[in-house]
């Protein structure tokens, strides 16, 4: 009897070791969107677009199913740090902007202890100036669209400086969202124009880029009165703010270009070929990622939000599916893999202000300016304006970040 009750447990210990070892099967299912807050909040919102077009169903999407992760179920359960509350870019292609202006928003909370919001529009409007400068500068052989890089921001603070929210809305009166599609089209035709005819007057060009922009956006302050003091943009920041733009870092992480050397992103949206990113190997930009939102510094991040595991909808999270990739085989090559064959893009820019650690694994907090984590409206969307990012989706999908230099000290000195 003993050895009978013996075998069965030996049988029942394989079994079980043998079931335990078995890899995580995730599973697949087909979705089909109806109109989301895009459509019926933001372009509903816009007086200048035509509401009385019917809006195309979307076709099949293949979606992981979340019911296959342990989803965090609320903002509230992750350790947060100060950030102003998630603002929509409405109907343009400025997410560059909203997140890294959020990301420096938090910095100077962190450094000074002022809380306020800076106008991201202020930092688009002389981007949009910069374009036109390369635009004749190069004879138009440039990338000329609405997105941009985080270290935009920094490129265009350094420069212009920057003003409170209050002094630019870059808003004009009675406008509810965003929109900057007929803008855009303008200075398209604009620049085609140009080219097309050899106009390459610099002051032309720019003056004739500040009518349009002037048009649709506002003409932005020289001088802001803060606390009872009048500051030029620059000044506002050196000497109100204290932020020092070249305090940052532009975080890279592929194989296309040399580790421990600062290298070119090669991607459209860097559309000035700026080669100041910090190219690190992977275990060291998820090593760096991990210290620097458990020690209170937040960052923005760029990269892919078009894949199967990003739940924006159904969970307002992005995971990692086992039927893309398993977790475990998650590597530099992998991520590589996918960058070089175009299904991992440089789509969207997020600020992280948090992180969770669950199940053994970290999960981020991610502030977002897009409509996907806005589903439902504030109303019945508790989360919204937010996503959870599994680490797997940083590991394979993030591309670059911008951090504080404080978080790079140990690093920086490899780079010659």
């Amino acid at each position: 009897m003993n050895r009978v009750i013996i075998l069965a447990v030996i049988v029942l210990l394989i079994s079980t070791m043998a079931n335990a070892q078995q890899p995580k099967k995730d599973k697949g299912v087909f979705k089909t969107y109806e109109p989301g807050y895009f459509q019926n909040s933001i372009l509903k919102g816009i007086e200048e677009y035509d509401n009385t077009k019917e809006t195309p169903r979307a076709a099949k999407s293949f979606k992981a199913n979340p019911a296959d992760f342990n989803i965090p179920a609320s903002k509230n359960d992750f350790k947060i740090f100060w950030h102003n509350n998630p603002i929509s870019q409405g109907n343009t292609n400025t997410c560059w902007s909203f997140s890294t202006n959020s990301f420096l928003e938090s910095e100077i909370c962190r450094l000074s202890g002022k809380k306020g919001r800076t106008s991201d529009m202020f930092t688009v409007y002389y981007e949009y100036l910069e374009r036109a400068k390369a635009w004749v500068q190069t004879r138009g052989n440039m990338n000329f669209g609405e997105g941009s890089e985080g270290n935009a921001v920094t490129k265009i603070w350094k420069k212009y400086g920057c003003v409170p929210f209050e002094s630019y809305t870059g808003m004009l009166p009675g406008q509810k969202f965003y929109s900057h599609a007929k803008m855009f089209d303008e200075l398209k035709n604009y620049t085609d124009f140009v080219k097309k005819n050899n106009l390459w007057d610099e002051k032309a060009v720019l003056d004739n880029f500040r009518a349009i922009l002037n048009y649709y956006m506002g003409d932005p302050p020289t001088k802001v009165t803060v606390e009872g003091k009048e500051y030029s943009p620059k000044e506002y920041l050196t000497n109100y703010l204290k932020l020092n733009p070249d305090d940052y870092c532009d975080v890279l992480s592929y194989m296309q270009q040399p580790y421990w050397k600062q290298v070119e992103y090669e991607v459209p949206d860097n559309w000035w070929h700026n080669k100041d990113y910090y190219n690190i190997p992977l275990d060291d930009f998820m090593n760096v990622v991990k210290a620097s939102i458990k020690k209170g510094y937040t960052f923005a991040i760029g990269g892919d939000v078009s894949e199967a595991g990003f739940l924006a909808r159904e969970a307002n999270a992005a995971v990692i599916p086992s039927f893309d990739i398993p977790s475990a085989a998650i590597d530099e090559n992998a991520r590589q893999f996918r960058f070089s064959n175009e299904t991992t893009t440089d789509d969207h820019g997020m600020h992280i202000v948090g992180y969770l650690e669950k199940d053994g694994v970290t999960w981020f907090l991610v502030k977002d300016s897009g409509a996907g984590s806005r589903t439902g409206g504030i109303e019945k969307n508790p989360n919204f304006g937010y996503y959870f990012f599994h680490e797997d989706y940083i590991r394979l999908k993030i591309m670059d970040f911008t951090v504080h230099k404080d978080m790079m000290k140990d690093l920086l000195p490899k780079f010659k």
